[in-house]
């Protein structure tokens, strides 16, 4: 297999790393033969999840078939030390070992779209002060990546600022980050900016007013899952809480009751 450059991409994670060699192997030997027609779904969902600097589409079903057979292979040996092996399990659990990556992709990309929407009212904050202070969109946005707190939305702005740099116009550029970002507080955010710039409309007001709405949604956020913590507190209130707590305030009774000679 040919060397891998990964000057310019994202450090693997530990278990990755151990599975490195094995990925690359698959993917150089049997994963390069598939057509670029069906790379398209896995490319775009490894793009929207930030995940696209760390492996390819090609490297990402190669890790899917790796996680299939080793579900497989693990799963037939277990079953047959045991002996319990059946046929069922096995077919079961490799079709849970080859989307169990697609899951933690699905989960990747939920925990990118949290940390934009908890981060954005702070860079609309950074963006306000520095326009009112008198800086124009590309270094308002300067300031916020450089003063910002890091995440994915600091990596997206990065990108809008080298974009502007290499001559796009604002708006431009703020749609390309929006169709990298697809979260909807973005959507909203980006067609604000590109309408006050049509209109003629101060900048600041309107990265004031966004910050405030961001804001405004994040709390109402927090308070709904505040409500819905007693609802998903009940199962484990009842299954697991609620039968401990009776074992132990029954348990000395029923001892009293067994040593006085009572019968239930």
């Amino acid at each position: 297999m040919p060397d891998e450059d990964r000057e310019y991409l994202d450090p693997l994670p530990k278990v990755l790393r151990l599975m490195w060699p094995l990925i690359r192997l698959v993917d150089y030997h049997v994963c390069q033969l598939i057509p670029h027609k069906l790379l398209a779904g896995p490319t775009e969902s490894l793009r929207l999840s930030g995940l696209l600097y760390l492996m390819s589409a090609t490297q990402f079903i190669a890790l899917c078939l790796i996680s299939l057979t080793g579900f497989t292979v693990a799963t037939a040996v277990v079953l047959s030390a045991a002996d319990l092996f059946s046929w069922w399990w096995v077919l079961g659990l490799a079709v849970l070992g080859y989307i169990y990556p697609r899951i933690w992709l699905k989960e990747s990309l939920k925990k990118r779209q949290k940390a934009i929407v908890r981060s954005l009212p702070t860079y609309l904050d950074f963006l306000t002060m520095s326009v009112e202070a008198g800086l124009n969109v590309a270094g308002a946005i300067s300031q916020a990546v450089s003063k910002g707190p890091a995440g994915p939305l600091k990596n997206e702005f990065g990108y809008v600022l080298r974009d502007l740099r290499s001559g796009l116009t604002r708006s431009e550029a703020l749609r390309r980050m929006d169709e990298r970002v697809r979260v909807p507080q973005v959507s909203s955010f980006v067609s604000a900016v590109v309408q006050a710039e049509r209109m003629g409309a101060s900048l600041g007001n309107t990265f004031r007013a966004q910050a405030e709405q961001r804001r405004s949604e994040r709390f109402q956020i927090a308070e709904k899952l505040a409500m819905e913590a007693p609802v998903k507190l009940i199962f484990p209130l009842v299954a697991f809480i609620f039968p401990v707590t009776f074992i132990v305030l029954m348990f000395p009774i029923a001892m009293k009751f067994m040593q006085s000679g009572a019968s239930f």
